[in-house]
């Protein structure tokens, strides 16, 4: 009886671990692509800018140089 007993505690042990890493695997996916979300969001943002910088200073050149 002590056998089935300590076997059952130790396979619920082994469930309770592998949900947990799961769990933990899970919320680190999760992490890393709303991070790369973000990170894709900051680059697209930044390539806007500098388009939006770029295009008026093309602009203005030719009136500098006085043509």
């Amino acid at each position: 009886m002590a056998d089935n007993y300590l076997e059952k505690k130790y396979e619920a042990l082994q469930e309770r671990k592998a949900k947990e890493q799961r769990a933990k695997q899970v919320a680190w996916k999760k992490r890393m692509d709303a991070y790369r979300k973000k990170l894709e969001l900051e680059k697209q943002a930044a390539k806007e800018a500098l388009e939006k910088d770029a295009a008026p200073q093309a602009q203005e050149n030719p009136a500098d140089r006085g043509e």
